[in-house]
C-alpha cells in the first residue's frame, strides 16, 4: 500500500510538471505570435537628406540671399533641363503650384474643372480658389487613376479645364486625355505631385500637359522641406504664374501705367507671397541630382512587393499601364474582402500594431464634411468609393533597406492569417 501511495504520488506530480512544461512551450508560442515582427517602427514614408544637402543649404545661409534669390532661378533650370519644359516657375508648396496653374488658366465663378475624387484635397481645392466648381470623375477599376472615358461624360459648356493627378506615381493616360482636351477646348493641368521622375512614352511628366505640378514635400521623392513648381511651355502662363507668386507685381517699366522710375514697381492684378527660398531651392537642386538612383531603388522595393505580395490571394494590387515608367510615391495594399473576416480598420489596427507605419490615400474628396457642405453627396464615384473601403498605404521610401522590405511584407503576411477566412 505505501509503494502504491508513493506511485500514485509521484505520477500526480509528473503530470502537474508536464502540464507544466506544456504551458511554458504553448506561453512561449503565443507570446511568439504576439509579439511585433517588427522592433523598430518603419514609417510609411520619410525623406533622404545627405551631407551634399546640407552643405547646399549652408552654402545659401552664409550667403547674401536667404529668400527668393539666384538659387531659386537655377532650380528652375534644373527642373526645365530634367523634364524638356520650357519654363518652370518654383511656389512655396504643392498647394499653391495648383492654385496657381488655376489662376493661369483663368479658372473663374461660373467654370467647371473635372478631376478625380482620389487625391489629397488640394487637387479640388485650387479650383474652389478661383471661384471655379470641382466635378469629380471616377477611376479605372485597376489603374485607380482617373478615367478617361469617365472625364469626357462629365464635360459640358462650362467645362474650362482638367486637373489630372498621377496617382502614387503612374502617369495617368495622357493621350487620351490631352485628345478629349483638344476636342473639347480644355486647359490640361496635370497634377504630378506623386511623379516627378515617371515617364510617359519615354517623356518626362512636366513635358506633356498645359501645366504640370510638381510637390516637394518631405515623403515625395524629393524634397525641399516644403515647396513646389509649375512647369509649361507656354509663355503667356508663365509670365501669369510668376506674378501670381508675388502678389501680382511687376518690375518690368514697359508694362507699367505709370511713369516709372528706378526701383519703381506696380501690382496690375491680385496676387500671393508664394515664393520659395533660396535655402529651399538649393535642397531641390542637391535632391535632383540624387532622383535618378532615387526612382531606381523605389522601383527595386516595389518590385519586391508586386513579387512577393501578389503571391497572396487576398490582397489586389494596383496594375501599371505599360506608357508609365514610374517612379512611385506610394505603395498601396488593397483587401480583398470575400477573402478576409476583417474590416479595413481592424487589419489597419492589426499591421499597424505589427510596427509598420500606414496610411490611407484617400478619402475620397467629396467625403470631407466641407464638401458635404457645399451639396457634395457619396455615391458620385462609385469605383473610387469602393476602392477607398479596402485601401492601405505601406511603407516605400529610398532608405527602406531590404531587410526591412521583407520585414513588412512578413508583418503584412501575418496580418493576412490572423483574418483568413
Amino acid at each position: 500500500m505505501i509503494v502504491r501511495k508513493r506511485e500514485m504520488q509521484t505520477g500526480a506530480w509528473f503530470k502537474i510538471i508536464t502540464n507544466y512544461l506544456k504551458n511554458i512551450k504553448y506561453w512561449r508560442k503565443y507570446k511568439m505570435n504576439n509579439d511585433p515582427v517588427i522592433k523598430t517602427f518603419i514609417p510609411y514614408g520619410k525623406q533622404y537628406i545627405d551631407e551634399d544637402d546640407i552643405v547646399a543649404v549652408s552654402e545659401v545661409l552664409r550667403g547674401a540671399y536667404i529668400t527668393t534669390g539666384p538659387r531659386v532661378e537655377i532650380f528652375e533650370r534644373d527642373l526645365c533641363n530634367l523634364t524638356g519644359a520650357k519654363y518652370a516657375v518654383a511656389i512655396a508648396n504643392g498647394t499653391a503650384a495648383l492654385h496657381a496653374a488655376c489662376f493661369a488658366a483663368g479658372i473663374e465663378e461660373g467654370d467647371e474643372v473635372v478631376t478625380t475624387p482620389m487625391t489629397f484635397a488640394a487637387s479640388a481645392n485650387c479650383i474652389l480658389y478661383c471661384g471655379g466648381t470641382p466635378v469629380f470623375a471616377d477611376i479605372d477599376p485597376d489603374t485607380w487613376n482617373i478615367s478617361a472615358d469617365e472625364i469626357e461624360k462629365r464635360v459640358t459648356d462650362r467645362t474650362k479645364a482638367v486637373v489630372a493627378v498621377d496617382f502614387t506615381g503612374q502617369a495617368v493616360d495622357l493621350d487620351r486625355i490631352r485628345d478629349i482636351c483638344i476636342r473639347q477646348n480644355l486647359i490640361l493641368i496635370e497634377d504630378a505631385a506623386h511623379a516627378i521622375g515617371t515617364k510617359y512614352r519615354d517623356k518626362y511628366v512636366g513635358s506633356i500637359a498645359d501645366m504640370t505640378i510638381f510637390s516637394f514635400h518631405p515623403v515625395k521623392t524629393i524634397t525641399c522641406g516644403e515647396g513646389g513648381a509649375i512647369l509649361t511651355d507656354d509663355e503667356n502662363y508663365y509670365r501669369k504664374l510668376l506674378r501670381f507668386r508675388t502678389h501680382g507685381i511687376i518690375h518690368d517699366p514697359k508694362l507699367m501705367r505709370q511713369k516709372p522710375f528706378n526701383g519703381f514697381y506696380e501690382q496690375i492684378e491680385l496676387g500671393y507671397n508664394y515664393r520659395l527660398t533660396d535655402f529651399q531651392a538649393a535642397l531641390g537642386s542637391s535632391q535632383l541630382k540624387k532622383l535618378d538612383k532615387f526612382s531606381k531603388r523605389r522601383a527595386m522595393i516595389v518590385d519586391i512587393y508586386n513579387r512577393e505580395l501578389g503571391k497572396i490571394p487576398e490582397l489586389i494590387l494596383q496594375k501599371e499601364i505599360p506608357d508609365s515608367k514610374t517612379t512611385r510615391h506610394i505603395y498601396i495594399i488593397r483587401l480583398n474582402k470575400k477573402l478576409l473576416r476583417a474590416s479595413r480598420g481592424e487589419f489597419y489596427k492589426s499591421l499597424n500594431e505589427e510596427n509598420v507605419g500606414l496610411q490611407v490615400h484617400y478619402i475620397p474628396v467629396y467625403y470631407h464634411p466641407y464638401y458635404q457642405s457645399l451639396g457634395y453627396r457619396k455615391g458620385l464615384c462609385p469605383v473610387a468609393e469602393d476602392l477607398y473601403e479596402d485601401i492601405i498605404t505601406i511603407p516605400l521610401y529610398y532608405s527602406l533597406s531590404d531587410e526591412d522590405v521583407y520585414s513588412v511584407i512578413e508583418a503584412v503576411k501575418k496580418t493576412v492569417d490572423k483574418y483568413r477566412k
